[in-house]
């Protein structure tokens, strides 16, 4: 009994190294000392244009030390610099100094 759920164990094992998706290194991530020394941002795309300059991805910065969202509406086709002036002239605003994006692997970022 214990072989034949064994072999297909070590099958599916090896299929799926060899066709898995490569992640990245993975390294830890320091704890923040103060709020918005430390947040994450991603992005969520596929929605209807809203508003008056038909936003329709927003981009979800989250502050690491109280958890805190916050959503900064963007454009389909921002690029990477879009994306950097918008996070200057939002966040920066709000009088905060961070030290680290933790960003997911969107292709504007590479």
């Amino acid at each position: 009994m214990l072989q034949s759920i064994a072999k297909p164990v070590t099958d599916f094992k090896k299929a799926n190294k060899s066709t898995g998706k490569r992640l990245a290194n993975m390294i830890k991530i320091q704890e923040p000392r103060s709020p918005w020394e430390i947040f994450h941002m991603f992005w969520v795309n596929a929605l209807p244009p809203g508003g008056d300059r038909s936003y329709n991805p927003f981009l979800v910065v989250v502050e690491r030390f109280i958890k805190a969202p916050s959503s900064l509406p963007c454009h389909k086709d921002d690029t990477a610099m879009d994306t950097a002036l918008c996070i200057w002239n939002i966040v920066v605003s709000w009088d905060v100094i961070f030290t680290n994006i933790i960003s997911d692997r969107d292709p504007k970022f590479t």
